[in-house]
């Protein structure tokens, strides 16, 4: 059970902003509570965090990672039910996307 932050900086509303996301959802709304980002700020699988609390965050034991490996993670949550680690999700997206572009030239070659 983990939780993790990625390296985006999305400028709003005067902070830069990134994404927070866990293994465990009752671990990722302790680890939000705990940096002061307040429950109604779930937006159903993540929260954005200011790089203050990115940093808290990160002082209190989550992860660091790239943008692309969130992006990989939640993509494979989305269609095994399952996030898997930043380097696992990041490999079976590539393995995902390749079995697309393989059944396109097979319906198109």
């Amino acid at each position: 059970m983990t939780v993790y932050v990625d390296d985006m900086r999305i400028p709003y509303r005067g902070m830069l902003m990134c994404h927070m996301i866990g293994t465990d959802l009752g671990e990722l709304h302790e680890m939000a509570a705990q940096i002061g980002i307040r429950r109604r700020h779930y937006q159903s699988d993540h929260y954005d965090a200011c790089q203050t609390a990115r940093t808290e965050a990160i002082r209190r034991g989550a992860i660091p990672i790239t943008r692309q490996q969130l992006a990989a993670m939640r993509a494979q949550a989305g269609r095994t039910g399952e996030m898997g680690t930043p380097e696992q999700a990041e490999a079976w997206l590539r393995a995902y996307q390749r079995r697309g572009i393989d059944r396109e030239a097979a319906l198109h070659g």
